[in-house]
């Protein structure tokens, strides 16, 4: 019985973050005026991503001939910039084929204004940038941005939001390195003026829309934000994590260069359909239009919220935040990850007490939880680092490309292999295998870093796994001890994120925070652990965290799943927060052979994704050349 309760759960909880996941329904041609179509930005998309048109194309002239008019139909002024291309650019573009003398070594970027009524305020920037890839017609990236802007700037036309001037940058050569931005940031009259940027990017051709970036001192952008989870068609997709994590990141968007200078604002896009990054399959009909409603959504409300608001959002304090499934969304300032982490203390300490008192729960009953802990989040690291080798090695010309159209392969394989694992320990197979674990994971970290990119991490996380593997006692044997020690863990790794990130420290203060909620209730009412009722609280928080966790876990994975897919690893200990209680005191061995065949799984997909998704051929290379040439 408790076996089907697990498995129904984890069902459950998978449906859910499916469903999180989803990108709204566009809004058809005949929608409401003052509202956000994605059938009527579509009619931009297609004119505008005919062909590739890099800086120095013909399509790249047609293009901003096209948007000039639009600008025009639309009430603005429109003007263009330019500026020279650096050294560096110039080379970009002459090695990925292109030609930048046609264009006199020289960007030009379109910039449209629309004065408001009230033209004394600050204005507000709308950007995103115009020009392709040389091998791309660029639907997404960023014809879609592009696209979304008109349309957004037509719906508040519409609405009458006239107070503050509205400013259009499209700017030109973002795919060499940012010239665009760089040129109107560093050398515009209009650029000291600007109260508040907002920003259109994509890296794929769908998923949902993320704001995933804000200027430094975010706190009044977050409080200006966060209404459109309500407002915008499908909610929002944000976290203070992905800031936290992008900000880190070597590459960058044209809002990185403001952003440098001062600037407030906020960064949107969609990264997911990650196959037709840079592709010839970034088409019209290969966008995902719940994706273009998604983007265009959001920034209609947000720029609707700010021109009628008497004051722009300033710099502030930081802020810990993140959506809950999209319509819901929490911000807190940073110290109060302290609070939380107060409060799960007082929690853990009761559960302790009152597992101590009903179950003789021991101190080595809990170091050996905390150890099942650091075992499942460093085999986790190492093995999903052995499954992406079986994708493509990381090093290579053109690696990064093939890897991206495998990714969702990738991510099965790795989703699969943190279920197997954690299928292991809760089965009690990681002492009754130990020497298979151990020295398998011995093997695979000797594998990772002679085939693959050696790293500290790697081998110190290898090295964990294998010596926990072999260690005889270190793995838990009682649930209480499997389930506070897991707790326990987390909250000291939440308190060390506290520390050197706070606005990190939410993707583990709040999961524990509500794993200890659950625990201490469990452990009030139902401190056996036996009877089905007291799963039920448990099962319920599993579903709920457990699915959120996984939307965020995609999210990552989309980001930085090519180099460190075992992030993975850090959601699947999280969810085992939830998930441990509901383990079966009997039928360990279903849940051992289900270990297997999700692991044999994994690599079947990891494997099967070079078949599935063969090295893209030179052939669409060069006929995307010669598109954008002609």
């Amino acid at each position: 019985m408790r076996l089907s309760v697990l498995l129904s759960t984890l069902a459950l909880m998978f449906a859910l973050a499916v469903l999180s996941l989803q990108t709204p329904r566009p809004r058809p041609a005949d929608a409401p005026a003052d509202q956000f179509s994605a059938h009527r930005a579509m009619v931009d998309v297609r004119e505008i991503a005919k062909a590739p048109h890099p800086l120095g194309s013909a399509e790249h002239q047609r293009v901003r001939q096209h948007l000039s008019s639009r600008l025009t139909e639309l009430g603005f002024t429109a003007s263009e910039q330019t500026g020279s291309l650096t050294v560096k650019a110039v080379q970009r573009l002459q090695k990925e084929g292109g030609t930048p003398e046609v264009a006199g070594f020289q960007a030009t970027n379109l910039i449209g204004i629309r004065k408001g009524t009230q033209s004394g305020l600050p204005p507000i920037l709308l950007m995103a940038h115009y020009d392709t890839s040389v091998h791309s017609p660029g639907a997404a990236d960023d014809s879609a941005g592009v696209a979304a802007i008109l349309e957004a700037a037509r719906a508040l036309k519409a609405r009458k939001d006239t107070q503050r001037d509205l400013i259009v940058l499209f700017t030109d050569a973002e795919e060499i390195g940012l010239e665009g931005a760089r040129i109107f940031f560093e050398e515009h009259a209009l650029a000291p003026t600007i109260g508040f940027i907002i920003n259109l990017e994509a890296r794929g051709g769908g998923g949902r829309a993320s704001m995933f970036e804000t200027g430094r001192g975010d706190g009044p952008t977050i409080k200006a934000f966060a209404p459109l989870a309500w407002s915008a068609d499908g909610g929002v997709a944000s976290t203070s994590l992905a800031s936290f994590m992008y900000e880190r990141m070597p590459n960058g968007t044209d809002f990185t260069i403001p952003r440098n200078q001062g600037a407030q604002g906020i960064n949107i896009a969609f990264i997911g359909r990650a196959r037709q990054y840079h592709t010839a399959e970034s088409t019209p009909d290969n966008l995902d239009q719940g994706s273009l409603q998604h983007i265009g959504s959001q920034t209609l409300e947000m720029t609707s919220r700010l021109m009628t608001s008497e004051a722009l959002p300033a710099k502030g304090d930081n802020r810990a935040y993140a959506d809950v499934f999209g319509h819901v969304f929490i911000s807190t300032p940073l110290w109060a990850g302290w609070v939380l982490l107060a409060l799960s203390l007082a929690g853990l300490a009761f559960s302790v007490w009152r597992a101590r008192v009903v179950t003789r729960l021991g101190p080595k009953q809990l170091f050996q939880g905390v150890l099942d802990g650091v075992w499942f989040i460093s085999a986790s690291l190492i093995l999903c680092q052995a499954l992406r080798l079986l994708a493509a090695p990381l090093s290579g010309s053109g690696q990064y490309y093939i890897l991206l159209r495998r990714l969702p392969w990738m991510e099965a394989s790795a989703a699969l292999a943190v279920l197997a694992l954690a299928f292991i320990l809760m089965s009690g197979a990681r002492a009754e295998y130990r020497r298979i674990l151990g020295y398998g994971l011995a093997g695979l970290t000797l594998l990772v870093n002679l085939v693959g990119d050696a790293s500290p991490l790697m081998i110190g996380a290898g090295a964990v796994a294998a010596v926990l593997s072999l260690w005889p006692g270190a793995a838990s044997r009682t649930l209480w001890g499997g389930w506070i020690g897991g707790v326990m863990l987390a909250f000291v790794l939440g308190v060390v994120l506290q520390v050197v990130a706070p606005q990190a420290a939410l993707i583990l203060i709040w999961p524990v925070l509500l794993a200890v909620a659950v625990m201490s209730l469990t452990a009030a009412l139902f401190p056996a652990l036996s009877e089905m009722r007291g799963l039920i609280a448990p099962a319920i928080a599993t579903v709920i965290a457990g699915a959120w966790l996984m939307g965020y876990g995609h999210l990552v994975f989309l980001g930085i799943g090519i180099s460190l897919p075992g992030a993975l690893g850090l959601i699947g200990f999280l969810v085992l927060l939830f998930v441990r209680p509901l383990v079966p005191a009997r039928d360990d061995y279903w849940l051992t052979i289900l270990a297997v065949v999700f692991l044999l799984a994994s690599v079947a997909l990891g494997a099967g994704s070079r078949l599935a998704e063969p090295a893209q051929t030179s052939a669409l290379a060069e006929k995307a050349t010669r598109l954008s040439l002609q």
